[in-house]
């Protein structure tokens, strides 16, 4: 409810822009889906424009017409996503999840050079283990 009254308080003001800075990043799935759907619906009644900040690349997909992927050091652009999915827009759908999966490959290449960058040497010699072998148990240390 308060983030509804959040975007309620700021389309008051009639802005040109609104910008929406993780507005849904500590919601649960259902209320999450269902604000999906409300800020679609307030888009396509005002046609403003909107700037939604999100982690979530699923998310960024279903609400956005273009996707700005920003790398993490140094913070600069790194692609522009056009989507041209037509609303309402399906997570099960060929084009969405070739979307979604494009994305994630070069966001991986970010993570990738941020773990190179942090750990050095070490990240060579224990990327197999900590990343890909297939005998570990994650019961272990917990």
């Amino acid at each position: 409810m308060k983030q509804r009254v959040s975007i309620a308080r700021a389309l008051a003001m009639d802005p040109e822009v609104l910008l929406m800075d993780e507005p849904f990043g500590a919601l649960d799935e259902q209320t999450r889906s269902m604000l999906h759907k409300e800020v679609q619906y307030i888009w396509e009644q005002t046609k403003k424009t909107i700037i939604f900040v999100t982690h979530n690349i699923r998310e960024s997909i279903l609400l956005s017409d273009r996707i700005v992927l920003m790398g993490v050091r140094p913070g600069g652009i790194i692609n522009v996503f056009d989507v041209p999915l037509a609303r309402p827009r399906k997570p099960s759908d060929e084009a969405f999840t070739k979307l979604e999966e494009e994305i994630s490959t070069q966001l991986a290449g970010e993570i990738e050079k941020v773990m190179k960058e942090e750990m050095g040497d070490d990240y060579h010699s224990q990327k197999a283990t900590l990343l890909y072998s297939s005998h570990r148990d994650m019961g272990d240390r917990i």
